[in-house]
């Protein structure tokens, strides 16, 4: 689990390494809160996206499922800075599906972890793929840094967009065509 403490520690060693003072009143919590914050946005590193999907039911729906727009928010593991988005998700049934909200805590677990956007992108589409074995699976990430933003090359509203294909949508140009027009908006 999250060693609190320590991360207390190592922010007061930071304050004081850019010559800050941590025992100013605007500092004094500073450490206790990072703390806590890291908890929060690293909490997913001990938790297991695939217990999420084990709850579905038997319906024989074999037609595409779209999940649109869920928001994430990660960290860069490079910069330990922000990056956040939106992922879209496609799958195709073999039969059995899961609740809305399941995909949004797949999303969610994985993304609360030091990570790179790339690997956020493959491990939401390898996890749909290895518990709901469906025929078909897309997944479409795209994502603001702050690493790219606030230092560095200093281009906000940069995008970032990765995408996985898995079974029908990386065989069959239609499909992933039909799964892209609807992410967009678009009739298919």
């Amino acid at each position: 689990m999250i060693d609190k403490d320590k991360i207390e520690k190592a922010v007061v060693s930071i304050i004081k390494a850019i010559g800050e003072d941590p025992g100013r009143e605007g500092l004094v919590g500073t450490p206790r809160r990072i703390a806590e914050m890291y908890a929060e946005v690293f909490a997913g590193s001990y938790q297991d996206p695939k217990e999420e999907l084990k709850v579905g039911f038997e319906e024989e729906h074999h037609e595409m499922v779209v999940f649109k727009d869920i928001p994430f928010y990660s960290m860069c593991e490079h910069h330990f800075l922000p990056f956040y988005g939106l992922v879209h998700i496609g799958y195709i049934p073999s039969g059995r599906v899961v609740g809305a909200s399941k995909m949004a805590r797949v999303v969610e677990i994985i993304a609360k972890r030091p990570q790179l956007q790339e690997r956020l992108t493959t491990l939401i589409a390898d996890t749909i793929v290895e518990v709901l074995q469906p025929q078909g699976v897309a997944v479409v990430v795209q994502a603001e840094h702050l690493c790219m933003t606030m230092r560095g090359i200093k281009k906000p509203g940069s995008n970032i967009v990765t995408s996985a294909t898995r079974g029908l949508f990386r065989k069959r140009p239609a499909t992933r065509s039909e799964f892209l027009a609807l992410i967009q908006g678009k009739q298919p």
